[in-house]
């Protein structure tokens, strides 16, 4: 029986591994994972906590300021004479006299005679008419003495009233229109001859001169360009918002009792900067189809004289640049350029360090400052620094703070 035990021992032993393996490995598996995931956790870096607090944004701001302003509204145009004609005779004839300011640039005075065309025909047409005058005359007064010898005579006979042709009566009136014609053709002649100095009509420059002594001209033949002197008329293009700036309406005219407003014109001269000043007297009646802009025309009185700016007159061709006062503003809201966002956005910083977002009513702006009418009052502070995701009432920390007078930025200390 033992000898049977006994060799049946290595079969049993051998079951009992297989079930060793199949049930005890299987669980030191899953202990061995469990311990190390633990040994794992336990040495894992500790997270850090997220800080929840809100972030601000740093800004620049600027006061606003209360003004009194006076707009302004800058464009630019060319000086152009207020007339301008191309000088002609009336009659024709061989020129014998150009008057030495007959030249280009050069300047004369109103009735100055700057040709004359060789007038000797013209003084025998005067010579002829007033002989024809000199008979009409004496024709007339010879059938007057008729007339005056018909009617004594009738009267003598006492008749009553006589006939018109008894008592001379068309003669007379054909001596008198035989008079009245030679004096027509006497006046005629006389006209003629002081046609024949060409005369300035007005004090003026010369453009270019197209003729010279010995040349023959006909009636209307180019003898040149001239253009008035007294006055320079310069036409500024505006658009819509620079009238109102200016306070101008379309068809505007100037009158005694309605002036228009001041210009002042910069241009350079010779390498050196130069004014003149003038003033707008009319505005156009129609706006430019083009370039939808309406054309208001400044005047500068005696622009080569009392109106030039010491030697530098206000030349014809000269491209100025215009400065034209406009409408006067009590108690604007004056802020920094920077400060206006688009068209008519403002970031104003409130007191409790938030952002608002106001639409404002915008008078006029330019390259520095933008001036306003509504949506912001004095003392409130603009944010002039550029904002990225600007939100309505997003927190914000005052980095600097714009000084008005020197555009220099303060540093806040915190």
């Amino acid at each position: 029986m033992i000898d049977r035990l006994i060799k049946k021992r290595p079969k049993n032993i051998g079951l009992a591994i297989r079930r060793l393996i199949v049930f005890v490995l299987p669980a030191l598996v899953i202990v061995g994972a469990i311990a190390g995931n633990l040994v794992m956790g336990a040495f894992k870096p500790v997270p850090e906590e997220k800080d929840e607090s809100i972030k601000t944004t740093p800004v620049v701001v600027a006061e606003a300021v209360s003004e009194d302003v006076r707009l302004t509204v800058k464009t630019q145009g060319e000086a152009a004479p207020l007339r301008e004609i191309t000088f002609s005779p009336q009659l024709s004839g061989k020129i014998v006299f150009i008057s030495p300011e007959f030249i280009e640039g050069g300047a004369f005075e109103k009735n100055d005679v700057l040709i004359r065309i060789d007038t000797a025909e013209y003084e025998f047409r005067v010579i002829q008419a007033q002989s024809s005058v000199a008979q009409a005359r004496s024709s007339y007064a010879s059938e007057e003495a008729e007339a005056k010898i018909a009617r004594s005579d009738w009267e003598e006979l006492g008749k009553g009233e006589g006939a018109s042709l008894a008592l001379r009566e068309p003669q007379m009136a054909e001596a008198a229109a035989r008079l009245a014609s030679a004096e027509a053709a006497l006046r005629e002649a006389e006209l003629q001859l002081t046609r024949a100095s060409i005369r300035a009509p007005f004090k003026g420059r010369v453009r270019s001169k197209s003729v010279d002594i010995g040349d023959y001209v006909t009636p209307g033949a180019p003898l040149g360009e001239i253009y008035s002197s007294d006055t320079m008329r310069i036409a500024l293009p505006l658009t819509d918002s620079e009238l109102g700036r200016l306070g101008l309406q379309v068809g505007f005219r100037e009158t005694a009792d309605a002036l228009g407003p001041n210009v002042i014109l910069t241009a350079l001269v010779s390498g050196a900067p130069r004014t003149w000043r003038g003033r707008i007297v009319r505005t156009d009646s129609a706006y430019d189809r083009e370039t939808r802009v309406l054309f208001a025309f400044a005047e500068v009185d005696d622009p080569y004289g009392a109106g030039a700016d010491g030697d530098a007159p206000l030349a014809a061709g000269l491209f100025v640049t215009a400065e034209i006062e406009g409408r006067q503003i009590n108690n604007a809201v004056v802020i920094p350029r920077t400060a206006l966002r688009g068209e008519d956005e403002v970031y104003v910083a409130r007191q409790d360090d938030t952002l608002e977002i106001r639409h404002v009513v915008v008078a006029s702006s330019d390259r520095t400052q933008a001036i306003l009418v509504g949506g912001v009052r004095a003392g409130e502070r603009v944010i002039t620094s550029p904002v990225r995701g600007v939100a309505d009432g997003m927190v914000i920390a005052i980095a600097g703070l714009v000084d008005g007078d020197t555009a220099t930025v303060a540093a806040i200390e915190n």
